[in-house]
């Protein structure tokens, strides 16, 4: 086909090639591979790889080179994994355990012993929930653990829990040696047969057969017994959860008073320098089953003690009058919550709504700091202190008496 013609009569000429792309030079970090070449590396990463590559100045021999247990000329050896290095790495940990049991910290494990009568007719949980057999449950617990580690001290109840059918005791032990005792005796089976003599005695029955178990934590020492390192290591890691609960310090306390007075009693009876008129003990007989902390004297008569009541509460409020000053300050000498200036503010707060109310509200801070603590015995002493022996008469129930006589 003939060019078409354009203004002149001249054909159009085609255009000239254009040269070939020029190819497009990767980025200086891009480590690909181009028509150039391999791309050198930033300013940055050669001036790091220059200074990381440098040779180091050999340090002169010393005590590192030295030590005892390195590796070759230069330095330490890594233990290999698995075949002797694992043994050797058990046995350092081993170490590190018997390090921690002989470090300068105290030795403090703790452990669970469970009782359990095999006799249906003994239910030791519902004997220890009764307030008069408990003591003597805990008597005999407090011995036979005192017969296994040869100390009064070796072993510390921190609660006794009831759940039917054990009688559940954890126990606290603050040195390996008595720990080790403990185990020995419950191994050979000694505190079995101590126990179930003390409970023989303290519940007056013929016989008391026994099952015990012991636990630390999720571990059952009856299946390890033989290996008394491994059982002194369980008790050792379960650390006590809590305190000694405020029961046992009670019992305990009873039971401390009451061998006092016995001894005292056993004395008095040896030297027989005394008639029976001239010296009258504030506690029950040797014979009796009540305890010193459970009764008081007052006027020479024995009355139980017990905890403060509404009733109490209300005719101390009522009958006390101004003296209520006077008895909060006896109070306070063995609670801390009647400290000065606290009496001093109670009766300017609550001076507008009379002596009533101030004496209600010194007694009401009394039970409520005190607890199980705020007794009758208590009250009777500071209003027997202060000269106040009627209110102290009512509060017992003495007029009542009188009255219907």
């Amino acid at each position: 086909m003939p060019p078409c013609p354009v203004k002149g009569g001249k054909a159009e000429e085609p255009a000239p090639p254009r040269p070939p792309a020029r190819p497009r030079r990767p980025h200086p970090r891009c480590r690909r591979r181009s028509l150039h070449g391999p791309v050198p590396p930033p300013v940055w990463e050669r001036l790091f790889l220059k200074t990381a590559l440098r040779p180091r100045a050999r340090l002169p021999a010393g005590p590192r080179e030295a030590a005892p247990g390195a590796g070759g000329a230069g330095g330490r050896r890594r233990p290999r994994r698995g075949g002797s290095g694992g043994a050797e790495a058990a046995r350092g940990r081993g170490s590190r355990v018997l390090k921690m049991a002989g470090s300068s910290a105290p030795w403090i494990g703790s452990a669970y012993l469970f009782l359990q009568s095999t006799c249906k007719t003994i239910a030791l949980p519902s004997l220890y929930e009764s307030s008069q057999k408990k003591p003597s449950i805990f008597k005999a617990l407090k011995l036979a653990l005192a017969d296994s580690t040869g100390s009064l001290n070796g072993v510390d109840m921190l609660k006794v829990h009831c759940s039917h059918p054990h009688l559940i005791i954890q126990l606290k032990f603050c040195k390996q040696e008595n720990c080790r005792r403990f185990l020995q005796s419950y191994r050979e089976g000694a505190l079995q047969e101590s126990l179930q003599n003390h409970l023989q005695l303290s519940l007056a029955m013929s016989t008391v057969p026994l099952e015990m178990e012991l636990k630390a934590g999720s571990e059952h020492l009856d299946n390890m017994l033989k290996d008394e390192d491994r059982c002194l290591e369980c008790i050792y890691k379960e650390k006590p959860d809590r305190l000694r609960d405020e029961e046992i310090t009670e019992l305990e306390e009873c039971l401390k008073s009451l061998v006092l007075h016995q001894n005292f009693s056993n004395n008095m009876t040896a030297k027989d320098c005394m008639s029976p008129n001239s010296l009258r003990l504030p506690y029950p007989s040797q014979g009796s089953s009540l305890s010193p902390e459970v009764t008081f004297v007052f006027q020479e008569q024995q009355f139980a003690n017990r905890m403060l009541t509404s009733d109490d509460h209300q005719k101390f409020a009522k009958l006390v009058s101004k003296k209520w000053k006077q008895v909060g300050r006896s109070l306070q000498k063995n609670c801390r919550a009647l400290r000065d200036p606290v009496i001093d503010n109670l009766a300017l707060e609550y001076d507008r709504e009379g002596l009533y109310e101030q004496a209600y509200q010194l007694l009401l801070r009394f039970i409520q700091s005190e607890g199980k603590k705020a007794t009758i015995a208590r009250l009777i002493a500071a209003l027997e202190e202060n000269g106040l022996t009627s209110l102290a008469e009512e509060l017992l129930g003495l007029h009542s008496n009188e009255d219907s006589f």
